[in-house]
Parts: structure tokens; sequence; C-alpha cells
């Protein structure tokens, strides 16, 4: 091994520092389509799951088995909140969802199955797969609560563009560590020839040697003879700062809450136009899929015969405005005798109250029915 043989014997602790294999490889950044994806997802997750879940028959709000399920615990490992934040998440993510009600009145949300479409007859679930656990038996169109996203092409749209976010990030992290790279040359006193054996191992030796004033707080090192180093570069050099590689991550959740419908404003907090962008968000994003949802329980749940005599299930709690906050408006639609107050507290999504006077329409601001105010003075 000659001169680095001999160093080595004379600093034989060193030997065991001869460790350390160097591997080359390409990271697309896949977790960057994580980020985005979570991020605007479990925004309207979160909205989705604030709401409330009415079953009305004759106006009046029925509290029973169904009103437990889909407010309460819809199973036995799930919170209300947390089943429908998987809900969303699985609807928007994978396009569908699909939801069995079991023998013990327990709703689960499938994690694979198969659907056999047929023209006439109900579409038909099979191999349906909770958890580990698949059923045996299959489950009829009319008996699941399924919903679909309606937008094959965003899966296809979001590869595509992530790979090719993925490939520019993955530059732009490889050409700032390039530029911030600490390089130095190192001389060796020897008149020896160094093959391929001899480079390696003195490379194995450099690597590790100066690992440990990278790693280490307090570092020594042996000072050699014949083996001196030089910096090249000290690692400042002008590379992509953070804040450009931020505005790429940020770009790519923006473009992704684009096509959901969030406003980017919400996405990142900005509160600096709130009231417009939460009117946005409501009208663009979470009102189309809270009316999926309602249809599809309606559907489900209501008989049809039900359903036309007025019977409803209602999905409140988010779309619905506060009525302190619009109580101007309130006083307005009522003084105007547009609207009855039990309708005005139907709209701000409270319950109708059994008094027959509470449905009499109401004129200027001295409240009086239609009836006081054409049979009194005038």
């Amino acid at each position: 091994m000659g001169w680095l043989d001999t160093v080595l014997r004379r600093n034989s602790e060193l030997e065991s520092l001869f460790d350390l294999d160097l591997i080359d490889e390409t990271n697309h950044r896949y977790y960057l389509k994580q980020i985005a994806l979570e991020t605007n997802i479990n925004f309207i997750g979160r909205t989705i799951s604030q709401s409330d879940f009415r079953i009305m028959k004759d106006k009046k709000r029925q509290y029973n088995d169904w009103h437990y399920l889909l407010n309460v615990r819809p199973n036995t490992d799930q919170t209300a909140a947390n089943f429908w934040q998987d809900f969303i998440y699985k609807l928007i993510y994978e396009n569908e969802v699909l939801v069995i009600l079991t023998d013990n009145n327990d709703l689960l949300i499938a994690d694979d199955f198969e659907r056999i479409e047929y023209a006439v007859y109900p579409d038909k679930f099979i191999n349906v797969t909770v958890k580990d656990y698949t059923f045996r038996r299959s489950f009829q169109m009319d008996e699941v609560i399924y919903l679909t996203f309606n937008n094959e092409k965003l899966t296809k749209f979001m590869d595509g563009m992530f790979r090719d976010f993925g490939d520019l990030f993955s530059r732009m992290i490889e050409i700032s560590m390039r530029n911030q790279q600490i390089r130095g040359t190192v001389g060796l006193d020897t008149s020896q020839k160094l093959d391929d054996e001899t480079r390696g191992k003195l490379q194995e030796f450099i690597d590790k040697l100066f690992a440990s004033f990278k790693k280490n707080t307090v570092a020594l090192v042996p000072k050699l003879k014949g083996f001196t180093y030089e910096e090249v570069s000290k690692g400042d050099g002008k590379g992509q700062s953070i804040e450009e590689i931020t505005k790429l991550k940020r770009a790519l959740t923006d473009d992704v809450a684009d096509i959901l419908g969030i406003p980017n404003a919400l996405v990142h907090g900005d509160l600096s136009d709130y009231e417009t962008s939460i009117k946005a968000y409501i009208k663009f994003c979470v009102g189309p899929l809270i009316k999926k949802i309602s249809d599809e329980l309606n559907a489900k749940i209501i008989e049809r015969i039900d359903y036309l005599k007025g019977d409803r299930v209602v999905v409140g709690g988010v779309t619905e405005k506060s009525a302190i906050e619009n109580a101007d408006n309130a006083d307005k639609m009522v003084a105007s005798g547009a609207w009855s107050r039990n309708d005005v507290r139907e709209k701000f999504g409270d319950e109708r109250v059994d008094d027959p006077r509470m449905d009499e329409y109401v004129i200027t601001k001295n409240y009086q029915t239609l009836d006081e105010l054409e049979g009194g003075d005038k």
C-alpha cells in the first residue's frame, strides 16, 4: 500500500473508519404530491366534518338511529367528524367512495371493491373490503351510499404535473446543494503511483476524516506529515434560495387548490380577503359536495313516497349563515312581509317554532299582521 499503508499502521485507530459507501441516486420528490393533496383535501374534509345532518319529517327534526349514525358515531371505531373527513378524502383522492351498512348498523367506508354495472338493473358491488376483512355477500346500489367525484382526468393531470414539478424541484435542490458545497484539495507528499485500490483507500480515509468536522460539535483529527488540505469553496456560493424553493411548493399547492375550487388565500391562512374567499369557497367547492351528499342520502334513506310528502335529509352547519351576524337582514326579511319568522329561522339553520303566530306574515316595524293592519287604524 506504500505511504498510506505506513500512515495507517502508525494510526491504527483510523482503520475502523473505512466503512463509507457512496451512492448516487435520483429522487423525484414524490412527497410534493402528498403535500399538495393532503393540504387541500384535508382542508375540504375538515370543513365537511362540521356538517349537521338533520332528518326532517313534517318540518320537525327526527332523533333516530340515522341521526346518531350521521352525527355522532357511524361505527365502533370512528367519530362522525373522522368518518366524514375520511369520506371526503377517499371521494376526491380516488374519485369515488362506497359506504355500506352492516348488520350491526355500522356505517363503514370500503377500502376496496368491484363494481358490476347493468343497463336496466341496479349495479352490484362485490369483493367489498374494509381493512383486512372482505365481505362474502354482494351489495346492491340501493343498499349502499355511493358517490363519484366525476373528475377522472384530475388524477391523470395531477400525475403529469407532479412529475414535472418533482423534476424541477429536484434540480433546484441539486443546484442549491452543489453551490453550497464545501470543496477542497488534498496535497500528498509522495512519489508513488496511485492505483485504483490506493485511491479508493485514500478517498475513504479522507471522507471519514472530514465527516467528523460535519457531525461532531468538537472534532479532533490527527495532523499527518505529508498530508495537507486546502478549501477551494467554502460553501457560500449563490444557489436557489429557500424562498424560491418555498414558492415552488406553494405554486403546486395553489394549482391543486384551483382545480378543487379552493381560494388560495384560505389554504395559506391569508385573512386579508377572508370574507370574499369564504363565500367563493362555500359556493363553488363545499356547496356542490354537500349537494352530492344530501342527494345520495335522500335517495337511500328517505322513501320516495315520503320524500314527495316533504321528508328530507338536510345537511346544514357549513353553508348556513350566522343569524347573529345577519340580524339586520333578518329584521328586514320579516318587516317586509316577504317571510314569516319561522321561514327566517329555517333559512338560518334553526328549527321552526311550534307556534301559529311564528308562521304569520307581519309588516312594518310595528310587526302587525296583515289582518290587523287592514282592520285597524290606517
